[in-house]
């Protein structure tokens, strides 16, 4: 993903759920039909972009993951919310509701 395109989908007013992941990681693997879910619910209050860490290097740097799947929230462009690891959709939803206020 173009690192302009990226700035400026993080910068809405929409919440943005980012899940930082790799193609072999098996964790990432189990986080996409949980966004998908997460997707369903939640239509067009939230956004959810998937960012290859082996393709966007300069986002690894900037963002300091550590570990896949990292998953961070944006609102304006700033992170509302950040986990590293699987989460369950439950969770997720509370997150997007929460920064939806």
């Amino acid at each position: 993903m173009q690192s302009t395109m990226f700035t400026q989908l993080i910068q809405s007013d929409t919440p943005v759920l980012v899940d930082f992941y790799a193609t072999w990681c098996y964790p990432c693997k189990m986080m996409g039909p949980i966004l998908k879910d997460v997707a369903r619910s939640v239509g067009d209050k939230a956004r959810i972009l998937k960012v290859d860490v082996d393709k966007n290097p300069l986002a690894v740097q900037k963002y300091n993951i550590k570990g896949v799947p990292t998953l961070m929230l944006f609102k304006e462009g700033e992170i509302v919310w950040r986990q590293a690891g699987v989460v369950k959709a439950p969770q997720l939803l509370q997150v997007i509701d929460n920064s939806l206020v």
